[in-house]
């Protein structure tokens, strides 16, 4: 059984294996650019630590693993145009170094090379595993138009937000792990646990993100706090703080997250409301309980190699402020 580190390694080494064509330059060197910015590689570790809590040979959760990257990645190209954003993991976003255009011919071929390399899985487990990836694909499209929908709306709910992340964030994290224990040949009952346990899990990661967002500090977070605060991010603290908020703090915020312009007390004000109303701990206590259901599914799964899932879930929401 490989560790955390073991297996991150593992990642990097194979997806370095990965030869992209010399031609045509514009379409396969962003990709290229793009695979290797780095990141927590999550998601393919966490199919290779699925596989093996019921295998240890992991040669056929390979491509499946790297197929998930490749599709994560993807999405993050697109994104990245969606939300004109300058920078990704510190260096520019394949939209600014490049184009538009580029980057939206790149992830397209992208999505077509995360569905090569997941057809790379034995004949018997095929059509199972491109039903789960498929479902996925869809589901994180619907959560991402959903993210883009709250934008401009004003009615937002807590139940809507919460399916919202479940779907942009959590589904991949869960599917990552199905996918690894269907080609592991877990049963039906270990293949939902998986699901379960990455969904709950992710559930919490984006919360605590939300959390590390308004009140983390910016050298652990490496990215700017209060960020999302200044684009005016309808995000589980707003929302909830909309919620417990009195008639002038509730008229505050909706003023707050109305207004485009740069406000340099801005972010300032808007944790003070959070404060008061202890947003704070509402939100810890809120990632608590999806962790404490994700953990109930992973110790519903019988395996003894467990531990590298424990890790990495602690690794995730142990994120300091």
């Amino acid at each position: 059984m490989q560790n955390l580190e073991q297996l991150q390694l593992l990642i990097e080494q194979e997806l370095a294996k990965i030869n992209y064509p010399n031609s045509p330059k514009q379409l396969y060197q962003p990709i290229d650019y793009v695979m290797g910015l780095g990141g927590k590689r999550m998601r393919p570790i966490l199919l290779l630590m699925a596989y093996q809590l019921f295998n240890d040979d992991l040669t056929k959760a390979i491509s499946p693993a790297l197929a998930i990257e490749m599709f994560h990645n993807f999405t993050l190209l697109h994104d990245d145009i969606m939300d004109r954003a300058p920078l990704r993991r510190g260096k520019q976003t394949v939209h600014e170094k490049w184009n538009n255009n580029v980057a939206i011919l790149s992830g397209d071929t992208m999505l077509v090379q995360a569905y090569q390399l997941m057809c790379n899985v034995d004949k018997d487990v095929l059509k199972e595993i491109l039903d789960a990836f498929n479902k996925a694909a869809i589901q994180v499209c619907e959560g991402q138009q959903w993210d883009m929908d709250f934008e401009t709306q004003s009615d937002v709910s807590l139940s809507d937000y919460i399916k919202m992340i479940e779907y942009k964030t959590a589904i991949l994290l869960a599917a990552a792990l199905q996918i690894g224990g269907i080609a592991a040949g877990a049963s039906k009952e270990n293949q939902n646990n998986l699901y379960h346990f990455g969904l709950n899990m992710g559930i919490a990661f984006q919360l605590k993100d939300d959390l590390l967002d308004a009140f983390g500090n910016p050298e652990n977070f490496g990215k700017q706090v209060g960020g999302d605060i200044m684009a005016n991010k309808k995000t589980f603290l707003y929302l909830k703080a909309l919620a417990l908020a009195n008639k002038n703090q509730h008229a505050d915020l909706v003023n707050y997250f109305s207004n485009t312009e740069v406000n340099k007390d801005k972010v300032e004000d808007v944790k003070s409301i959070f404060s008061t109303l202890d947003i704070h701990s509402v939100t810890s206590d809120l990632i608590k309980d999806y962790h404490i259901q994700a953990m109930q599914h992973l110790n519903a799964i019988n395996s003894e190699n467990k531990e590298p899932l424990l890790e990495f879930s602690a690794m995730l929401l142990d994120r300091v402020f």
